[in-house]
């Protein structure tokens, strides 16, 4: 029965947010009650108790150094906003809006596994509130180049917690996972999609209307209340997509791991609303087919871009530049479909197992 009301509890995390005001506004805080309830749900009614002491310190210190990255960067900037606006003023001014955002685009998403997908996403926000864009091509913009963040960061396993833990399962027999591991078995897949999303950023820019110059943007200067209150719903945010992994976790023990490689990659859509860490630890297994691994992760990686909840970087920068669940959806939901579908076709022409 349990499992009955963890699809409920999926089909409201999806959809609440999406149709009800109130609830897109607090959304932190209703993804924390849900986190609670998933969690208290496989407690009570799953195969294992999930409530323990562990749980509840790992919600409480985990969020901590996501959170504290955002609270220094958010100081950090505002005290030096005026140079910073400067030089992307300067930048753009002698590459051209075209090859600007096709550079900042593919420089952050592939640099992201080395700077890790929190600064790449810090450094965004600061580059899209400088420049000249109206609030639709605002949100277009930061959503192709969060996809772009989220994919790239898994390259070394610094970038993100997901490549960290994909790493770390497969350090032993037969695979022998080392830095570099998921460079040499995914580049060809994650630097292609990067390039991709550079390119279609570049078109998206072609598409705003030429209604001002860089100086003429009004930037809205932050306060240290916005900077905390900011960094606080951050904690929040990760605190709550903790308890709903582990209130999942039982679900995915039991119906998605045991899954082939083209029904996790399907599956692993879910990562739109879920932690892409938890998934990644639940599925990836050093007796899985190199094949398997990369459907896997392929799936969980373009998956996080379509919807807020999916990665840190949509989280951080929704929060900064106050993208709503339906704003996000709207374009993110499209593009992480094509790209998903575009991956899948390439995938299974080169699958070798």
């Amino acid at each position: 029965m349990f499992i009955v009301y963890q699809i409920i509890i999926i089909l409201i995390v999806l959809l609440l947010p999406l149709t009800v005001h109130k609830v897109e506004k607090n959304l932190e805080i209703f993804l924390f009650i849900m986190g609670i309830i998933s969690a208290s749900i496989s407690h009570f009614f799953g195969p294992e108790k999930v409530w323990s002491l562990h749980l509840i310190k790992e919600g409480l210190i985990e969020p901590i150094k996501i959170t504290l990255a955002v609270l220094i960067a958010g100081f950090l900037f505002k005290r030096f906003r005026q140079p910073i606006t400067s030089g992307i003023i300067k930048s753009e001014g002698i590459l051209g809006s075209h090859i600007f955002t096709f550079l900042f685009i593919v420089i952050l998403g592939l640099i992201s596994s080395i700077i890790t997908a929190i600064i790449a996403a810090i450094v965004l926000t600061e580059i899209i509130s400088v420049l000249p864009l109206d609030r639709k091509f605002e949100i277009r913009m930061t959503i192709i180049t969060c996809f772009a963040i989220g994919i790239g960061a898994a390259l070394t396993p610094v970038g993100e917690p997901l490549s960290t833990i994909a790493v770390a399962k497969l350090r032993g027999e037969p695979y022998h996972a080392d830095f570099f591991f998921l460079f040499r078995h995914l580049w060809f897949y994650i630097i292609p999609a990067v390039v991709i999303l550079g390119i279609f950023g570049a078109f998206v820019r072609a598409q705003q209307p030429k209604n001002g110059t860089l100086q003429s943007k009004q930037l809205v200067e932050e306060g240290t209340k916005d900077i905390l209150v900011r960094s606080g719903k951050v904690y929040l945010f990760v605190m709550a997509l903790l308890f709903l992994g582990s209130g999942f976790k039982p679900v995915i023990d039991m119906y998605i791991v045991p899954l082939g490689d083209i029904a996790l990659y399907w599956i692993n859509t879910v990562s739109a609303i879920l932690d892409n860490a938890t998934l990644a630890s639940a599925e990836i297994s050093p007796k899985m087919r190199i094949d398997q691994i990369q459907f896997a992760l392929m799936g969980l990686l373009i998956s996080g871009g379509i919807l807020i909840p999916g990665n840190i970087p949509n989280i951080i920068s929704a929060s900064k530049l106050n993208i709503s669940s339906k704003e996000w959806a709207k374009f993110g939901v499209p593009l992480g479909i094509v790209l998903l579908i575009g991956y899948f076709i390439v995938m299974c022409a080169f699958k070798t197992g």
